[in-house]
């Protein structure tokens, strides 16, 4: 659940980052391409940590370096394309106890508003679903780099992380110690300009 939640979250925090020399466009995340990735972190009983993927989702975002404010980000993950490399652990995240990727089988983000922070860098906001439930979040977002690429097409690349509170998210981790009950989420991702 938390990891589908910060891909989601992730991607369309790094789609907002200033982009100098960009003009307003669209663009769409390279997902043919394999090069975005939203990858979460979780502490296991305070011992050690899981690190998961979610290896299924699309997006798009739009730009606009003279008005930021007007800048959009749209983000659906698919649950149950979470990884962990652990198929029955990853059974039981995608499971009722969890995520319930059958009843919830889509997490989404829905940019709201985004605020530079330094150069390249800035806080996206937005509403982020996961587990049937909606909540506002920031993500601190970094452009890492823009400029044409040597296909013949205009890309812009982003990382960004956040924490997320399970509980926030009506995911009951109450059973277990105090360091499972967050998640970091982190994102790296290229975007095509359309």
């Amino acid at each position: 659940m938390i990891k589908k939640t910060a891909i989601a979250t992730a991607l369309a925090a790094a789609a907002l980052v200033p982009l100098s020399q960009a003009q307003a466009a669209d663009y769409a995340i390279d997902i043919d391409g394999q090069h975005a990735f939203v990858q979460f972190k979780i502490s296991h009983l305070g011992f050690s940590y899981i690190l998961g993927s979610f290896e299924s989702f699309d997006g798009s975002f739009s730009y606009d370096p003279d008005n930021l404010e007007a800048s959009e980000a749209n983000v659906e993950v698919e649950v149950a394309s979470l990884t962990t490399n652990h198929a029955e652990r990853d059974k039981h995240i995608q499971s009722a106890d969890f995520l319930d990727a059958d009843e919830y089988p889509t997490a989404t983000f829905t940019s709201t508003g985004f605020a530079p922070s330094g150069d390249n860098e800035g806080v996206l906001t937005g509403d982020l679903t996961l587990h049937g439930v909606t909540n506002s979040i920031e993500m601190p977002v970094t452009l890492l780099g823009e400029g044409d690429d040597p296909w013949g097409n205009y890309r812009a690349g982003f990382e960004g992380s956040t924490e997320l509170a399970l509980a926030d998210y009506d995911i009951d981790m109450s059973k277990f110690p105090e360091p499972m009950q967050t998640l970091e989420l982190y994102v790296s991702f290229e975007g095509i300009r359309q």
